[in-house]
């Protein structure tokens, strides 16, 4: 999911300023009446807004945080600025250096499987996060990880469902590294998918948006585990429940991270990955706010060491836009590589005709998924 801003309604949206935090109480209260505490900007406090609200803040392309499950966790973290990370800072990453490795890796990655995965996901009617569907290809997901990771003949790795109050579950696989207190490194990715017009019961394939990353990850998972990859530091694949309704369930899982100590290294969110407008130039789009400056640096230099695309710089995609945002906001290093430069993305995303991809143009997102997990991690 991407949109921009819209500044003029997001403006009109916030209609008040809370002196105090809001209490437990009002929390489990307002909950009850299905009403959701929504954060629209980084410098405003959490409003109310009922169902029908937050949807047409979506059809409008407002993004914003659903912070109703997460709020009271956050209340209770240190306050530290927003634009410095809190758990680990890195001011550098290594040099690409392991090319001898990585690209007979790459070589090996299929767009054949990759059409087989998405070919699953894009039958269900939607994956809507509170919808039987929505929890159904997440099972086909989780299965579809621990089947590869079975196959590897890798009894050390855990792939298990994230839990939430609503209905889809997230799924995180772990691959232990050989130095276990070393800083992990995260590849994310959403699985959700939502009709704007109908977003419980509506046709939503979600084929780019996001079954593009969800399935590059995947396919990049089984790449590494076939070339026998035995990391140094921890590396963990997510695929996140709810993102398209305020970032739910990256949100979950970045703050109970947070709240646990745990260091991360690097995230990369991979959030649509198969289209370009005809006509333009086909490049890796890099997001240019809330991500890590050094992490970014490092990733351009492994987009021109390991993809035939060159790698350019986005527009800032704005506040909340997709799930890199929930682990900067808990003060973690990420990145997220873009299909396309904005204006230039997909225009079908949120219908029920978002049901093509390029495969040679996503294929470069799956390298570099390779590519980030080896050479930040061996």
């Amino acid at each position: 999911m991407k949109f921009r801003l819209s500044f003029s309604f997001l403006l009109a949206s916030i209609i008040a300023v809370r002196a105090a935090p809001i209490s437990h109480d009002e929390i489990i209260s307002k909950s009850a009446q299905g009403l959701r505490l929504l954060s629209l900007a980084e410098d405003a406090d959490p409003v109310w807004k009922t169902g029908e609200e937050k949807l047409n803040l979506l059809r409008a392309g407002t993004k914003f945080f659903d912070v109703t499950e997460v709020y009271e966790l956050e209340q209770q973290q240190p306050k530290t600025d927003f634009n410095v990370a809190v758990t680990c800072t890195f001011s550098s990453y290594p040099p690409v250096s392991h090319q001898s490795a990585v690209t007979p890796i790459l070589s090996t990655i299929s767009t054949s499987n990759m059409q087989s995965y998405l070919s699953q996901l894009t039958a269900f009617n939607n994956r809507y996060y509170t919808s039987t569907t929505g929890a159904d290809a997440s099972t086909y997901i989780l299965n579809t990880i621990r089947g590869i990771a079975s196959n590897a003949g890798r009894s050390d790795i855990t792939v298990n469902f994230f839990t939430h109050s609503w209905r889809q579950p997230s799924i995180i696989a772990k691959i232990p590294g050989s130095s276990p207190s070393s800083p992990i490194v995260i590849l994310g990715a959403h699985m959700d998918s939502i009709n704007l017009n109908s977003p419980s019961t509506g046709r939503a394939p979600g084929a780019d948006d996001d079954g593009t990353g969800t399935v590059n990850l995947i396919e990049a998972f089984r790449a590494l585990l076939a070339a026998g990859f035995r990391p140094t530091a921890p590396v963990e694949f997510h695929w996140y429940s709810a993102e398209e309704v305020g970032l739910l369930g990256s949100q979950a899982i970045a703050t109970n991270y947070r709240n646990a100590g745990v260091n991360v290294f690097a995230f990369m969110q991979l959030d649509m990955s198969g289209y370009f407008k005809s006509g333009s130039t086909e490049v890796i789009a890099l997001e240019a706010d809330y991500i890590n400056t050094s992490l970014n640096t490092f990733l351009k230099s492994l987009i021109t060491t390991y993809s035939r695309l060159p790698w350019a710089n986005d527009i800032p995609c704005g506040y909340a836009c997709s799930d890199h945002a929930s682990w900067y906001k808990q003060g973690y290093p990420g990145v997220m590589p873009f299909e396309a430069i904005t204006g230039n993305d997909n225009p079908n995303i949120h219908t029920s005709s978002d049901t093509t991809v390029s495969w040679s143009h996503s294929l470069e997102f799956a390298k570099i998924a390779v590519a980030f997990a080896y050479e930040l991690a061996i």
